[in-house]
């Protein structure tokens, strides 16, 4: 049975997100969690006041959460229920990405399921930094729904690559699941101007091909530009369903998500943006 953890601030995006995933899997047994961490909720108002008026105002917050989170079942239990999916809610009184990793590591979760925007849903942004944060520092894939992004079967799925990084069997799994699922198209795309691959890539291309047996793995090639725009440009002409990427210590991903302001980071997809991790766990 699949493990989904979805982190929800109650917003129109959350909720998307939420409806995404349980179409994306309605065909899977899975278990959801649905995960509303709240402490931010009680300090930032309360920074400098006392332990007392923390104490009650965690208490009011808790109360009101539990309340969310029931009404928020009702509305995804649905008439008549899928019977392959089990839900449980949880508060945390912690920061989201603290949360998030807590509970990832305790219940072994198999993929953490965003939207990419929260309440404010600023539309100069792609991702806000909430989901950013969960990029880059959660232990497990991350899959974030934009909010334009309605559901399609990813049919088409684009995965750019250097074939550097030695990818995790336990992701591959994930990602070979739905495209067994869906009958996907897996298009590695390379960004380069060598069409020779090193030795240590040709093994990583191999390992892809191992891993993904429920793929129809494509392998192209496009020559250097902008990295985003090469990617951006490919999504366009192919008409790609669905963005996978490995962040990994020196990675481009990783490069997109260590700049300065969230909205200089990435790519301006609204499609659904996998984020597989290449970290230990």
């Amino acid at each position: 049975m699949r493990t989904i953890l979805i982190p929800t601030d109650f917003s129109d995006n959350a909720m998307h997100a939420i409806r995404y995933a349980i179409n994306l899997f309605k065909c899977e047994r899975a278990q959801f969690y649905f995960l509303h961490a709240y402490a931010d909720e009680v300090y930032g108002p309360f920074k400098s006041n006392t332990k007392i008026d923390i104490d009650a105002e965690k208490k009011r917050i808790k109360k009101e959460t539990k309340i969310k989170l029931d009404k928020l079942l009702e509305q995804i239990t649905g008439v008549p229920p899928n019977p392959k999916h089990t839900y449980e809610c949880v508060d945390s009184f912690d920061s989201l990405v603290d949360s998030v990793n807590d509970f990832v590591n305790e219940i072994n979760i198999d993929l953490v399921i965003m939207g990419t925007k929260g309440k404010t849903n600023d539309k100069k942004i792609t991702f806000g930094s909430h989901t950013v944060q969960v990029f880059k520092y959660v232990q497990c894939p991350v899959l974030a729904i934009p909010h334009e992004a309605g559901f399609h079967q990813p049919k088409k799925i684009l995965f750019p690559t250097d074939y550097m990084l030695p990818y995790k069997r336990r992701e591959l799994k994930l990602l070979n699941g739905i495209c067994g699922e869906y009958k996907s198209e897996i298009y590695c795309l390379y960004i380069s101007d060598f069409e020779d691959l090193r030795h240590r890539q040709l093994d990583n291309q191999r390992f892809l091909k191992d891993h993904l047996p429920n793929a129809y793995l494509t392998f192209d090639r496009v020559t250097t530009k902008n990295k985003k725009e090469a990617i951006e440009e490919y999504i366009r002409l192919k008409n790609i369903d669905f963005l996978v990427m490995v962040n990994s210590r020196h990675s481009f991903l990783e490069d997109l998500l260590y700049r300065s302001t969230i909205d200089e980071i990435g790519l301006t997809t609204e499609i659904p943006f996998l984020v597989m991790q290449n970290l230990p766990r």
